[in-house]
């Protein structure tokens, strides 16, 4: 912006910032107030929180923001940033006056929900934070390959409240970050000093600004405003400015609610008649003097711009501003304001207060003093809105067929998974260039040491292994250099899915697409669970490989065995999650997650299989360290489609079968030594290798939908597997965790169903010792089809 210091444009920015502070109070009054809520459920209000940011956000938005800056706005400001869009032309009136409702602008900023511009989504606060500095490093990490230099860089800013510093996971991406050489990174803290049901510690501003600066960050203070700094000038200043650092949060807080008067009579009972200081006070009316005390650095437009303005490096900042929750709202300052709402009786003398007609309260200039023109003008100059559209388009990766792969007699999954990436490494291909590894430290243990040994790991600044500079033979080299392609983490998950979601989001943020693949222990993506949900809601595209899993880790006992996590697949929503058994399935599945993390078409489910496959996701694979003897078989399309599609026959039933095994993952060899067992004594069984309980079942419940609405030729895959069974057939489901994983497999075409898994914590031992004892080895699935499948008793219960 050429012009953007005059006197001319700051009053238009002080007009912006009244409108923005009246736009975003509107919304929700009415949302809560106005529109018609069916329910009577008045939502929490936020009103305060939005008072709290509308200086900050008015400087960064219409000054700032360069269109290559991207932010993620603290979750209660969601109202100041729509109606920030609404000024600069990116947020209709509908999606306003629908706020909080159905299709409407959305509570907390979204970036699969709302159609403003928004960079990062927020709600889970603190994941919205530390995904600016992983997004940071992304950056780099995209521009040191040698790709986006064309654009230029730009900084990630996080706009957090006080309270949510309290997020444990803001803490772990320091540290990271530090670690990484954290750059362009800005984190502006909204100090207003109360959360949701408390005001904060006193003091606690000098723990941040030394944690901060530990981590190598610079701390700009905004502590007080220019009416502030004016009368600390005067004489008798220093002893008010004393009295301002001296007084307890909960007091300052008290007194900004109770007034002029209020402050009067504290400072005077205080303070004393001290001549000076005295006289300061008293050439200010009560007015004057609650607008003198309110005035921290926060809400002074000049001393944020100044500040923002001074930042002329690339080093992370954390800019602590003084605010005042519900700056310039009659609840300005109440401990209880958090969730509270201005009455109808308030709305309207603020409406007045703003200069606002009744009826014009949504219109865009309404209440400004600068005509139209000139402020249409100035929002044509803005900076972050000169470059038209911010999300950015990225091309697709050609990923092959089929992935090469050699196959051993005696493999496991993780160690096939291996075996791909290394493969995979040794070509000068797209895929190959594009591929970003990362693990919280369990890189060697998770089979991703020989990818690493041919791609390097990653750091802006080249690092020698100096175990090979010494000579010290090691199976692994660990040299570190900007063109490496694995990021080796800490042994926190947060921030390992914070880093991939991050990475996953490249193609829309830096407009350079990446393929991330994430490894950890199978039991620890409970560890980071928030963080993988607010990944997969920001529609961030990855791969996650998760071993070992279950209780087939047998000798390292139940702390590192899992037993919900294909649960957690099923249910998390834009994660497709497979199992399989056999290193042919998994050469499979990797070249489909490949393709399938880079799909953005349509939302229409495909005819075929009803899955929503046009539009892609990011993949969960759960592995498992059991070696298992590998079938020698031709990879046929129709295999591979099905086993993509969930599951196929491995042992087609017959005519009059009485007994389908179906079976997920490591405990293959015992599915396939039950049905061997008992095909003398239950006719035509069937044996169905479940490569993907979660595709297998969204196929199902979308043929269901589908039917439901009138699609009455609508067929799933399951359904096409069981077209054939009998409804006499019984079904015994095994795998190497939770039951409840396949028990829906009977509800398909109404067939009883015996689930068999694992419910309970393991222990160390021997796998046939835990599989015995929890009931998923080949006596237990023979012992269940004699009960499910009634029939003569089979010849050899208890012999397997």
């Amino acid at each position: 912006m050429t012009s953007s210091g005059s006197p001319q444009d700051l009053s238009i920015l002080a007009e912006l910032e009244r409108k923005v502070l009246w736009l975003a109070t509107w919304t929700i009054h009415h949302a809560n107030h106005v529109r018609d809520n069916a329910d009577g459920l008045k939502v929490g209000g936020h009103q305060a929180s939005c008072a709290s940011l509308a200086t900050i956000m008015t400087a960064l938005y219409f000054r700032t923001l360069r269109p290559q800056d991207r932010v993620a706005v603290k979750p209660h400001a969601s109202p100041n940033f729509h109606a920030i869009q609404y000024l600069l032309g990116r947020q209709t009136r509908d999606k306003l006056e629908a706020f909080r409702g159905f299709k409407g602008a959305q509570s907390y900023p979204s970036r699969t929900k709302d159609t403003d511009d928004v960079d990062f989504s927020t709600g889970s606060v603190g994941l919205g934070v530390a995904q600016t500095l992983f997004s940071s490093l992304t950056q780099d990490y995209v521009r040191s390959h040698g790709w986006g230099l064309a654009r230029p860089e730009g900084r990630m800013i996080a706009l957090l409240g006080d309270a949510e510093l309290d997020e444990g996971n803001i803490f772990e991406a320091m540290l990271e970050g530090w670690k990484q050489g954290l750059r362009n990174c800005w984190w502006i803290v909204d100090y207003n000093r109360q959360s949701l049901d408390a005001v904060v510690r006193e003091g606690l501003w000098e723990r941040y600004q030394n944690l901060f600066r530990n981590f190598g960050w610079d701390v700009v203070l905004l502590k007080y405003g220019a009416l502030q700094e004016a009368a600390f000038a005067e004489p008798g200043g220093e002893v008010l400015r004393q009295w301002i650092d001296s007084c307890p949060n909960q007091l300052y807080s008290a007194l900004v609610f109770q007034g002029g008067a209020a402050w009067r009579k504290r400072l005077n009972d205080e303070i004393g008649d001290q001549g000076p200081v005295t006289a300061l006070l008293e050439r200010r009316s009560d007015d004057e003097l609650a607008r003198l005390m309110n005035n921290l650095g926060g809400h002074d437009l000049p001393s944020i711009i100044a500040a923002f303005d001074a930042v002329d490096h690339d080093r992370p900042v954390c800019f602590i501003a003084y605010t005042i929750k519900g700056y310039g709202l009659p609840l300005a300052g109440h401990k209880d304001n958090h969730a509270g709402l201005m009455t109808p009786a308030q709305m309207e003398t603020f409406r007045k207060s703003m200069n606002i007609r009744p009826g014009e309260e949504w219109s865009r200039f309404e209440g400004l003093e600068h005509p139209a023109a000139e402020i249409e003008a100035f929002l044509d100059r803005v900076p972050f809105a000169s470059a038209g559209n911010r999300s950015l388009l990225a091309e697709r990766i050609a990923v092959p067929e089929s992935l090469a792969v050699t196959i051993q007699t005696q493999m496991s999954t993780q160690l096939g998974f291996g075996a791909l990436l290394n493969e995979l490494g040794r070509g000068d291909t797209s895929v190959a260039a594009r591929m970003v590894t990362a693990s919280p430290d369990v890189t060697v243990s998770t089979s991703l040491g020989p990818w690493v040994n041919r791609r390097g790991l990653f750091a802006r600044e080249a690092l020698a292994d100096t175990f090979k500079s010494e000579r010290i033979p090691s199976t692994f080299n660990w040299e570190f250099s900007p063109k490496g392609q694995h990021i080796e983490l800490g042994i926190a998950e947060m921030n390992l899915f914070s880093v991939l979601s991050a990475l996953g989001l490249s193609h829309v943020i830096n407009g350079e697409r990446l393929l991330p693949i994430g490894t950890l222990y199978d039991p620890f993506i409970a560890r980071g669970l928030d963080a993988l949900n607010y990944a997969c809601y920001q529609d961030a595209r990855f791969i996650l490989v998760a071993t070992p899993s279950g209780i087939t880790l047998a000798p390292e006992g139940g702390a590192h065995q899992s037993i919900a996590e294909p649960l957690i697949g099923m249910a998390q929503d834009g994660l497709a999650a497979f199992e399989p058994a056999f290193v042919d399935e998994l050469a499979v599945i990797l070249a489909f997650a490949l393709d399938y993390i880079q799909r953005e078409g349509g939302a229409e489910p495909s005819e075929r299989n009803w899955l929503r496959d046009e539009t892609g996701g990011s993949v969960y694979l759960r592995l498992s360290t059991r070696p298992i003897e590998q079938i020698k078989r031709n990879m046929t399309p129709a295999l591979r489609q099905s086993i993509v599609d969930g599951a196929y026959w491995l042992r087609a039933p017959g005519p009059n079968c009485q007994l389908v095994v179906a079976y997920t993952g490591a405990v293959a060899p015992e599915a396939i030594q039950a049905v061997g067992l008992m095909a003398e004594d239950r006719r035509d069984i069937g044996l169905l290798a479940i490569s993907s309980a979660d595709r297998l079942n969204a196929g199902w419940a979308a043929a269901c939908r589908a039917r439901e609405r009138g699609l009455i030729h609508a067929r799933s895959h399951i359904e096409r597997l069981f077209a054939g069974l009998p409804r006499h057939c019984g079904i015994v489901t095994v795998l190497d965790g939770h039951p409840a994983t396949l028990a829906w497999l009977g509800a398909v075409s109404g067939h009883c169903v015996r689930p068999l898994g694992v419910e309970h914590f393991g222990q160390t031992g021997s796998i046939d010792e835990l599989y015995r004892h929890y009931g998923i080895d080949a006596s237990a699935i023979i012992a269940a089809a004699q009960v499910i499948a009634p029939g003569r008793p089979i010849r050899y219960l208890g012999a397997a």
